[in-house]
């Protein structure tokens, strides 16, 4: 007689045996679980979704549907991004050809699209880069360090505004990884959208618990959110690894170098408060 026993695994969380797509004792998601909010495919042992951060094992409400027509839009919404990029980038390359504006002018225009460029238009006679050109990491990676540069300005309208195009940037790369789930995360904190920076931050830790960026972003998004008890679990953790991290010196360490100092800087202080 054949056996029609369900195979079990070891659950990526609590390591308990279990079956189907849910863990039975500690309700972390197994492989082909599907977020409640979104729809999205949850990595297995996760406890938010990766795309919209809703916990898992949370019902479905008017909020979640918002989510899934959300995502049924996005490929209207990136033709849409596209096209404004290109309007940007045709404007940028005019307004360059003509003379070179007076200093309060070209401060009066640093939040024009073709600011994303990262020089002021028409400075030293300069054109803005073809975004055309660049990869989708590059152009992903030119919106963050936009959208960072705007954040310490204090241009909270704009911040949201480039936002949503780097949303769709991040998200129209080929493949995600720890820089990219840290990015995507940051640009949520600053946008207001700390329950978000939390999942992409679970994310990273899931494949790495000793990660610097999944620490920081997970003490600052734990901090943003009013649990200053576990930002500081998060902060400890962080200190207690950063020496063995810094000596693997990855890609993505120094990238974010500032942000590690800044954050090791942070730690201490508040640990030692």
């Amino acid at each position: 007689m054949s056996s029609s026993a369900t195979p079990t695994i070891a659950c990526p969380n609590c390591k308990a045996a279990a079956s189907g797509r849910f863990c039975a004792s500690c309700g972390a998601p197994l492989e082909g679980a599907l977020c409640s909010g979104c729809g999205s495919s949850l990595t297995p042992g996760a406890k938010f979704c990766h795309r919209c951060g809703t916990a898992v094992g949370a019902a479905p409400t008017t909020s979640a549907a918002q989510h899934t027509g959300f995502a049924s839009a996005l490929p209207w919404a990136v033709a849409g991004i596209a096209l404004v990029a290109l309007i940007a980038l045709v404007a940028g390359q005019r307004f360059n050809a003509r003379p070179a504006p007076s200093a309060a002018s070209a401060s009066a225009g640093a939040d024009a699209p073709n600011a994303l460029a990262g020089t002021a238009p028409g400075a030293m006679g300069l054109r803005a880069p073809d975004i055309s050109a660049m990869s989708p990491r590059e152009r992903a990676d030119r919106l963050y360090d936009r959208i960072m540069t705007l954040d310490a300005q204090g241009k909270t309208d704009s911040v949201q505004f480039f936002a949503q195009m780097a949303v769709a940037a991040y998200q129209m790369l080929p493949e995600q990884d720890a820089d990219s789930h840290y990015d995507l995360g940051r640009i949520a904190e600053v946008a207001g959208v700390p329950s978000v920076a939390s999942a992409q931050a679970d994310t990273i830790l899931q494949k790495d618990p000793t990660h610097l960026l999944g620490l920081i972003l997970a003490a600052q998004s734990a901090r943003a959110q009013g649990n200053a008890a576990q930002a500081r679990t998060y902060e400890t953790k962080f200190l207690a690894a950063l020496p063995a991290e810094q000596k693997k010196n990855l890609p993505e360490y120094q990238r974010h170098r500032n942000d590690i100092e800044a954050a090791a800087a942070e730690a201490r202080k508040t640990l030692n408060r």
